[in-house]
């Protein structure tokens, strides 16, 4: 019998979620394994070979830890589940002119739900992984909290988890700085992992390549979408691109135009193949529009309520008022946010503690 009860811990092989299975199996859980198989590369058309999550080694460096140390472990084939899903979101979006986050999406829809499954046919109370957050339970609802090592917390990719699974996900690497992840892994035995590079590659575009990825599933679009003008904020035409799902709000490489000073993408047209060009400050702003809002710390938000909202993964956050508008909430930030793109994810904060997110909305 278990000290602490049987968790399923997913793990990918690297050294995050092999260290999260190691410190569980050590404080007395019963341990159970998975690896998950998001994506087959070979129907992605890239030269590149897998990477990270869908790793042949990655797989047999879990199963190798798993039995090392005495847990079973277990590979998951959830490609349909995957890819009907996620995939479909990442093309209708960049197709919408909007830059999506597939990530979060997987994490919140795909990943967990296909971990819970599996957690209650193995009759697991918990399940783990190796996201550098923090979770407690409080006045009946699982909240989730920055990491400690603030370089590395991921609580951002997290805002999508509903109730029911925040209360059984452990996330034992919250607490530590990746520093010590490292230290554990050697002294665990494993100094291989402790000198892994991590990948930050979106696992089915492992050539980094997004405009590649649209082209080879979408027929055509090349074709359909060359030729559309970009334009200043006047209207004015100041030359051709090669398609509006080939750029992101922000970007300024790779525009193959020259106007005498740096331009950036300011906003998308799908409606009319267009791109709007612009000075650096013309893409700041001051408000945004939010959707699909999942709350995890309350039950509802307070009109006018402050937090620190981030706009993408690394943003270190502005303060703004929050203001609930049927389905959506609006964001008013205090200060003017820089490159705000519709399709992303806006996670809001209440100290450490996330209340909750949404997609930015156009």
């Amino acid at each position: 019998m278990s000290k602490h009860g049987k968790v399923l811990v997913a793990m990918s092989g690297g050294i995050d979620s092999t260290v999260t299975a190691l410190m569980l199996h050590e404080q007395g859980y019963e341990v159970v394994g998975i690896t998950m198989k998001t994506w087959d590369y070979a129907s992605a058309g890239a030269s590149k070979k897998e990477t990270g999550c869908c790793n042949l080694d990655s797989f047999n460096d879990a199963r190798a830890a798993a039995v090392h140390h005495g847990f079973p472990h277990f590979i998951l084939d959830i490609r349909d589940e995957f890819g009907d899903f996620v995939i479909n979101n990442f093309v209708d979006e960049y197709l919408a002119g909007r830059t999506p986050n597939p990530c979060v999406l997987c994490n919140t829809h795909i990943k967990w739900r296909a971990l819970m499954k599996r957690a209650d046919a193995m009759d697991c109370a918990f399940i783990a992984t190796g996201h550098y957050g923090q979770i407690r339970v409080e006045n009946g609802r699982g909240i989730i909290s920055k990491g400690v090592d603030e370089t590395k917390d991921q609580s951002y990719v997290l805002w999508g988890l509903d109730q029911d699974v925040i209360k059984r996900t452990l996330l034992p690497l919250g607490g530590y700085r990746k520093t010590e992840i490292r230290q554990m892994a050697f002294d665990f035995g494993y100094p291989e992992l402790a000198k892994k590079a991590e990948s930050y590659e979106i696992c089915f575009v492992p050539d980094n390549d997004y405009r590649g990825f649209l082209k080879r599933k979408v027929d055509g679009l090349e074709e359909r979408v060359n030729g559309g003008n970009f334009v200043l904020a006047n209207g004015k035409v100041v030359g051709q691109h090669k398609g509006y799902p080939f750029y992101t709000i922000g970007q300024r490489k790779g525009l193959d135009i020259a106007l005498g000073r740096p331009i950036f993408v300011t906003e998308i047209i799908p409606e009319t193949n267009t791109v709007v060009l612009g000075d650096e400050e013309e893409l700041n702003r001051s408000e945004m529009n939010v959707g699909g809002i999942n709350l995890v710390k309350y039950d509802h938000l307070p009109e006018g309520m402050e937090a620190v909202v981030k706009v993408r993964y690394k943003d270190k956050g502005t303060l703004a008022n929050l203001h609930n508008t049927d389905d959506l909430v609006k964001v008013h930030f205090y200060d003017q946010v820089k490159g705000i793109a519709p399709g992303q994810s806006a996670v809001f904060y209440e100290g450490d503690d996330v209340l909750g997110g949404g997609i930015i909305r156009r």
